[in-house]
């Protein structure tokens, strides 16, 4: 895979998927801007980009305020490629779910990447092409209890990547998604005592690491799948391909 001197932005890469997106882009080539809520971790993983090779930034943001959003595209400039991979979740059923949890997962799941497509892929269009990549889940197309409103939120993020592809592709800019399975973050740690019950479920029979997601996004970002898109890629072990 070649990213020489391509410029992405990965959101959410303070951690988890993002930041071992970000780190696997740079060593393919990438100049790689971060972002994400928590300096002290964003310097952390700015400090092993650069300790790679390139100029990289690190801007901090708050993608469920649009006022930020939008700070942050201007910092950040035009980019290659853009990894729509912030996310939140309240888990809980249905009757549990906060006002305000549904708000906040569908300020990040879905309006942060609609107003960041919605700025990127025109510029992107401009220049010759991009890719964009979603980073969506297994729950948005598999009904599970307690992840309702999540699941709604990650599938809306499906269908626009969908429609972004048929929008966009004339243009030169490719859309395409990754459903993650079960994936050893610290964001997944909360459900540490459910993790041998859903990996029963996959044909492999393990949770994901970080990596392994983060090799496919990667992949999705260079012209080696230059000719995929309006493509939602499980990345779950298997999962979706049983009952």
């Amino acid at each position: 895979m070649n990213l020489n001197g391509k410029k992405i932005l990965v959101t959410g890469a303070t951690s988890g998927v993002g930041r071992e997106t970000a780190k696997l882009a740079v060593q393919y080539g990438a100049v790689v801007t971060i972002t994400g809520r928590d300096e002290a971790r964003g310097s952390g993983v700015l400090g092993e980009l650069t300790a790679t090779q390139g100029r990289h930034r690190f801007i901090a943001a708050d993608v469920s305020d649009p006022d930020e959003l939008r700070r942050l595209i201007r910092e950040a400039g035009p980019v290659d490629a853009l990894v729509n991979n912030a996310g939140y979740w309240e888990l809980a059923p249905t009757a549990d779910t906060s006002e305000g949890g549904f708000d906040g997962m569908f300020a990040v799941n879905v309006k942060a990447p609609f107003l960041l497509t919605a700025a990127y892929a025109p510029t992107m269009a401009a220049a010759g092409g991009g890719a964009i990549v979603n980073v969506s889940t297994m729950v948005a197309s598999r009904g599970m209890a307690g992840k309702a409103a999540y699941g709604a939120s990650k599938a809306a993020l499906e269908s626009l990547t969908r429609s972004w592809a048929a929008e966009y592709g004339p243009m030169g800019v490719r859309v395409n998604a990754v459903a993650l399975g079960p994936t050893l973050t610290p964001a997944s740690e909360p459900m540490a005592d459910m993790l041998p019950t859903l990996t029963a479920a996959i044909p492999l029979r393990r949770a994901a690491q970080p990596r392994e997601v983060a090799a496919a996004i990667v992949y999705l970002c260079c012209d080696e799948s230059s000719y995929v898109t309006g493509a939602v890629v499980p990345v779950d072990g298997g999962r979706q391909s049983v009952l």
